[in-house]
């Protein structure tokens, strides 16, 4: 057992996908390594402390919003026998909560790390799905894989519910610009517009959904080629379909719309919809920081950027 062990993953945004994925279409994420969570474990004499950014005490009395980490960290500690082992368990994050950026994959997947480097056990990939898929069922109920799929990886994800959740090669040679609307994405709420759209409008509907995943096909090749003009029209089109599915938003549009003005080669809302996030293109990092200075004049809550090595 080591005195301190250090585990990290980071932020991951879906570029393609959205709500189609759930009905057999294809889906990527991204991940987002330059927004971080990272969970330390170090050795005490006695006692269970936990620092979280909301949270300082007993690891006992972790309260209800943690219940997935408290769960997950008592089977670790059952796992290695050591349920009664004092520790101090620290955990920052840069990503923030309910923005469709996989917090909680990020967290359950760097508290896993630590705890396995901390009893100085190997851990391999499979194993650390099977753990973080605990710590994702308590706080979603039934998680596709997706997050902690791409949470986990330097490679994006291509995703297919139930079909594959497979990592590929990246070459992009631009710059990612994520924005935050200051509302809470609302999953739930944004899946029954599109059923019921599908319940209401059958032909319409699967038309935008079966649309998405031709998108998200090409987007593919795009991220793979380098081919940021392509992409970026892909997800402006992607945005159309969306929009017509109704899982936009006011606040979106406004923020996208701000994107395109400044430059971005393309834009779209990213997640559920109904407020949250939404991702702009842009060509190089001169452009990105006039789109970040448009989505701060439009009302963004937060903006974040992302760039990937070339090959």
């Amino acid at each position: 057992m080591k005195k301190t062990s250090i585990g990290k993953s980071h932020a991951k945004v879906i570029l393609m996908g959205e709500h189609s994925v759930v009905y057999g279409q294809p889906a990527i994420s991204l991940p987002l390594p330059d927004i971080t969570f990272t969970a330390t474990v170090e050795e005490r004499l006695a006692g269970q402390i936990i620092f979280t950014p909301t949270y300082q005490g007993p690891f006992s009395s972790l309260a209800e919003g943690y219940e997935g980490i408290r769960q997950l960290v008592n089977r670790l500690l059952i796992n290695f026998n050591a349920l009664k082992q004092p520790f101090t368990l620290r955990l920052r994050s840069d990503i923030p909560q309910e923005r469709g950026m996989g917090s909680s994959a990020a967290s359950a997947t760097a508290i896993i790390r630590a705890f396995y480097d901390f009893f100085d056990t190997p851990l391999d990939a499979k194993t650390l799905q099977k753990w973080t898929a605990i710590e994702e069922r308590i706080t979603h109920g039934s998680p596709s894989g997706l997050d902690a799929a791409t949470v986990s990886s330097d490679a994006p994800i291509w995703f297919i519910k139930h079909e594959v959740t497979q990592p590929f090669s990246l070459n992009l040679n631009g710059v990612i610009v994520l924005a935050d609307t200051g509302i809470k994405g609302q999953t739930g709420l944004a899946v029954s517009v599109v059923r019921s759209l599908l319940e209401e409008n059958p032909q319409d509907a699967k038309q935008h959904i079966h649309t998405l995943g031709i998108l998200a096909t090409e987007a593919q090749t795009a991220l793979q080629t380098n081919d940021l003009q392509n992409l970026g029209r892909l997800m402006n089109q992607a945005q159309q379909e969306l929009t017509a599915l109704e899982v936009s938003h006011p606040q979106l549009d406004v923020l996208i719309e701000a994107a395109n003005q400044a430059g971005a080669l393309g834009a779209k809302l990213t997640g559920g919809g109904i407020g949250g996030t939404m991702l702009a293109l842009a060509p190089n990092m001169e452009v990105a920081n006039r789109i970040i200075t448009a989505l701060e004049t439009a009302g963004a809550n937060e903006v974040w950027t992302q760039t990937y090595p070339t090959f």
